[in-house]
């Protein structure tokens, strides 16, 4: 009897470390797999915040004085530019000294000079940020295009001394080569060149997608 009860004592003792052993071996090999499919999950896709460059582009040109133009005489002017990276425009960014409910917007293959996108924009107030989401425009890296408006209001921006900016001007991953401007009130790809001021303020929202 005595031996008999050792062994019943011993048996109980091996079943008690199993009951106290297999949970801890279930949780230990559940943590396992969840590590491996964890592992084995493509990593998550970057989303890049949304960037407006002209700011930084006036500050970096050194373009710090600003007079109004109203009722000016029309014009198409604006801005040729390159993005560092691939991405995309997302909305379009204008601020006018004056009200213009048919704002024309364009934006430019440099190189065919052929129109990409044409966008109207309704200006109700004047000098306020108005800002209008467009169905998002996918730029190439390093690519030249340039955006304009016609219009014959506008902000001139320029140095103290009237002398010229030194380009390129890269402000964040916007790359600005040049101002571009003709003057009518036609939709035509501008041709003349000044280096001394910047006519706007017109601009876009830019978020990188590689």
């Amino acid at each position: 009897m005595k031996n008999l009860s050792f062994l019943f004592e011993k048996k109980y003792v091996s079943i008690k470390n199993v009951l106290i052993i297999l949970p801890l071996m279930i949780v230990f090999s559940s943590l396992s797999c969840s590590k491996d499919e964890d592992d084995n999950q493509p990593p998550a896709a970057i989303v890049y915040n949304e960037e407006n460059p002209l700011d930084k582009y006036h500050n970096l040109a050194g373009f710090t004085t600003t007079s109004n133009f109203v009722n000016s005489g029309n014009y198409e002017f604006g801005l040729t530019f390159s993005p560092n990276v691939k991405g995309k425009i997302n909305a379009l960014v204008v601020k006018l000294p004056d009200l213009n409910p048919n704002l024309k917007i364009t934006i430019w293959d440099f190189d065919t000079k052929t129109v990409l996108r044409t966008e109207m924009v309704n200006v109700t107030t004047a000098n306020t940020v108005v800002v209008k989401s467009i169905p998002e425009m996918m730029l190439e890296k390093d690519k030249k295009y340039v955006i304009t408006m016609n219009s014959n209001d506008w902000y001139k921006r320029n140095k103290a001394d009237n002398s010229n900016a030194v380009y390129p001007i890269t402000a964040g991953n916007i790359k600005f080569w040049e101002y571009r401007w003709v003057g009518g009130s036609s939709q035509v790809f501008p041709t003349n060149i000044s280096l001394d001021y910047n006519g706007g303020d017109l601009s876009f929202n830019f978020q990188q997608v590689d």
